[in-house]
């Protein structure tokens, strides 16, 4: 099976569309954005891009996510706007400079969505805002879900303000859905993009003592649950979208090594972490558990609920 949803039409809860919409995408470039796009377009919905250049085509919005701006008349007509822009959180060290680009790209992006989806005369049915389970912060080994409040730390702080950037939509009675992606399990990108490389050519290896919790979601039930997300109009609110089932970094290890055939023999310090990644690593040997509650009672079904199935579907 593919690590993305077919175009067959089916929503998360395996019903078909009822229609086809327009939609709006921002973060269309990104390993997740990307995956979304070529799913609903190989359904035949009509897929408008906000891009930060001067646009080519009728299916572009110009944006300025960090300058909070938006042409608002590129929205009109849309049925759901996704919002899944972001400076990436593992892609440098963070100085200060880069802690400010992470907050503003999605904060200030944010708000000038909201705003706009606000101001059209007929908004959109849905909007539905990019967030992470950094919501939570440092979990240990205590399984949280969406009842649990934010954590203490940076993370926490930028997601909180994220979520409620999106305030105008919601204020406009614009459905308004919160996904808390886990780690994407994915050779596109991301963290498991840089994984991938490393555990192939036998270089892979737990970090820290490798006990810390990672909740991984599969490219495909992402992208799959978005789209149940927008499609049913009785949910909003905050999403877990991880798998139900997290691992320890321990144990995520083994599993790279058992799909790739591959040793895992080395092991990184939490000190050379910490002197690599600076403030960074907090993040990564930092353990979060976190459960789909939510996302489970609306009856969703994972396609890929285990990290050996999750790990293959991205080969």
């Amino acid at each position: 099976m593919s690590d993305e949803p077919t175009g067959d039409g089916r929503t998360g809860d395996g019903r078909t569309d009822r229609e086809r919409s327009r939609i709006a995408v921002a973060g269309a470039s990104g390993v997740i954005g990307g995956a979304l796009v070529r799913s609903l377009t190989a359904d035949g919905h009509e897929v408008v891009r906000l891009v930060r250049r001067a646009p080519r085509g009728a299916d572009e919005v110009r944006w300025d996510p960090e300058g909070g701006r938006v042409d608002a008349a590129g929205l009109a007509g849309c049925d759901a706007v996704v919002n899944l822009a972001g400076a990436g959180v593992g892609d440098r060290r963070w100085t200060d400079a880069y802690k400010t680009l992470i907050r503003n790209s999605r904060v200030h992006g944010t708000t000038a969505l909201a705003e706009a989806v606000a101001s059209l005369e007929k908004p959109p049915r849905v909007f539905v805002n990019g967030s992470a389970i950094g919501f939570y912060g440092e979990t240990g080994d205590r399984s949280v879900d969406e009842s649990a409040p934010a954590g203490e730390g940076f993370l926490p702080s930028v997601c909180l303000e994220w979520e409620a950037a999106a305030a105008p939509a919601r204020r406009a009675g614009v459905r308004t859905v919160f996904v808390r992606t886990g780690l994407v399990v994915s050779r596109r990108g991301g963290a498991w993009g840089r994984l991938f490389p490393l555990f192939r050519a036998g270089l892979g290896g737990r970090l820290g003592d490798g006990s810390q919790y990672w909740s991984f979601v599969a490219l495909h039930d992402e992208v799959a649950a978005i789209r149940h997300l927008l499609e049913r109009e009785d949910l909003s609110g905050p999403f877990n979208l991880t798998a139900p089932h997290p691992l320890t970094n321990r144990e995520i290890t083994a599993a790279m090594g058992r799909v790739l055939h591959r040793p895992t023999p080395f092991a990184v310090p939490a000190p050379v972490l910490r002197a690599a990644l600076g403030e960074l690593a907090g993040d990564v040997l930092g353990s979060a558990r976190v459960l789909p509650a939510r996302l489970l009672d609306s009856g969703f079904r994972f396609a890929f609920p285990e990290i050996d199935g999750a790990i293959r579907a991205a080969l």
